[in-house]
């Protein structure tokens, strides 16, 4: 067995030395842990949860990103891309549980991502047969429509959240706070320490929730020391408008780990992905997921910030990734880390969440400014987003009065879904050639050239 060297962190495979790996595992926890949490309290204060609820699903989310982490680093059978990817909580899906949730109750939302995630695993297994087929016009639309979506929901946590004091002065100066330090600390911190903006504000906007008398921290100090994650806190039930919203979404997700697959081989490893990455990574992506559904928590998916941190650090050592990973896993065996992050006032997690989901719509336009932008990818861009935005959230919603109730269950209020499915008809039935058919007719109807002597 060859000696463990801490200059192994720069390769996949090799030994490293435990107290060496540790320090760059837990930092790529420390660089989504807010990120991964974030989502599931969203979703459990837009589903009217109490702090106990929200606690335990808090816990629940730590632990399957750890398991999922482990799965990609650490495949199984084909699950997994044996690559150094961080899972974690998806934001993609925040907005359509949201919905789902509103209308068919959290039940169905487990339903829905229990099925979608199947659908997602199955698809990863077959993934060389269908991946070219979205392409990056498509992506790049819907991503920059998840960022629009979650503006609103950014908003309603920065003034309050869900309660009666929405908009209060305390809240707004609470949020603003908050705001402030993330972008301070993003805008003056060095290297790696930027990553940690979102932590440093949550932090300073906890600290002064306690002065003001926000925060009650009497679960955190009464729970239990340790608890193992809770099964089926929710039972799952089965909506065709909630699996078909889901569904979806599952695959832009998979549209996103593609991308996120793709960059940690071509940063990372300074070379091409393989297609059974890609396959293995949408498989753990998927089957990970409906595993997650089972715990009441949302989708899991691959995290882009630790792709980046990779990009900067280039540690790629799979062993050193998995400390991290098996330090999330302990995370969700501690019932106190899931009690404080339930414990967060709305406008700290608002003054948080304002700027990363404005970076996620400004992450769709920089994608798509790397798109060439022809006449066929402008009308695409441009229709998907007016029909998408437009008849989703215009004051009255009765155009889709018309339809049959599951596709108002599935469209009606859910621009992302409507978006992607506008994006990827366009993209299929516009004809490739739209350029060169327009420079014809222009050629056609041109006047003749008259020579003057």
């Amino acid at each position: 067995m060859k000696e463990a060297s801490i200059e192994n962190i720069y390769r996949l495979d090799g030994r490293v030395p435990l107290e060496a790996a540790i320090p760059f595992g837990l930092q790529h926890v420390l660089a989504m842990f807010v990120a991964n949490l974030t989502p599931i309290v969203i979703i459990a204060g837009a589903a009217g949860f109490d702090k106990a609820m929200t606690a335990m699903l808090v816990q629940n989310a730590m632990f399957v990103a750890g398991i999922a982490t482990l799965v990609q680093l650490y495949p199984l059978w084909r699950v997994g891309a044996r690559l150094p990817i961080v899972m974690g909580v998806s934001f993609t899906f925040v907005t359509a549980i949201c919905f789902v949730a509103a209308n068919f109750g959290y039940g169905a939302v487990v339903g829905a991502v229990l099925v979608g995630g199947i659908f997602e695993g199955t698809l990863g297994l077959m993934a060389r047969y269908w991946r070219r087929l979205i392409s990056p016009i498509v992506s790049s639309i819907v991503v920059t429509t998840i960022g629009f979506s979650l503006l609103g929901i950014g908003i309603r946590s920065f003034g309050g959240g869900y309660n009666d004091g929405y908009g209060s002065a305390d809240n707004l100066f609470l949020g603003t706070v908050t705001l402030v330090t993330c972008l301070l600390f993003s805008s003056f911190a060095k290297g790696y320490y930027k990553q940690l903006a979102v932590l440093v504000g949550l932090v300073v906007g906890y600290v002064l929730a306690l002065g003001m008398g926000k925060v009650d921290l009497s679960a955190v100090f009464n729970g239990s020391v340790i608890s193992l994650p809770v099964l089926l806190p929710v039972a799952p039930e089965f909506h065709l408008g909630a699996i078909i919203s889901i569904g979806i979404i599952f695959l832009v997700s998979a549209a996103e780990t593609i991308g996120d697959t793709t960059a940690m081989a071509i940063v990372g490893l300074k070379r091409d992905v393989a297609e059974k990455e890609i396959a293995g990574s949408l498989a753990c992506d998927g089957f990970c997921s409906s595993v997650a559904s089972l715990f009441g928590c949302s989708p899991i998916t691959s995290f882009s910030q630790n792709v980046g941190l990779i990009a900067m650090t280039k540690v790629v050592n799979r062993f050193a990734i998995m400390t991290g990973a098996v330090a999330m896993i302990i995370a969700g065996m501690v019932p106190s880390i899931g009690a404080f992050f339930a414990s967060l006032p709305d406008a700290v997690l608002g003054g948080c969440t304002i700027m990363m989901f404005g970076s996620i719509m400004v992450s769709g336009i920089q994608m798509m400014s790397r798109v060439k932008m022809t006449q066929r990818n402008a009308t695409i861009a441009a229709l998907s987003f007016s029909i998408g935005i437009g008849t989703t959230t215009a004051t009255e919603n009765a155009i889709w009065h018309i339809f049959p109730q599951v596709v108002q269950d599935v469209f009606s209020g859910n621009c992302v879904a409507v978006v992607y499915v506008v994006a990827i008809l366009l993209d299929t039935f516009l004809p490739a050639n739209m350029e060169a058919a327009k420079v014809t007719e222009e050629e056609e109807n041109a006047e003749p050239a008259t020579d003057i002597a």
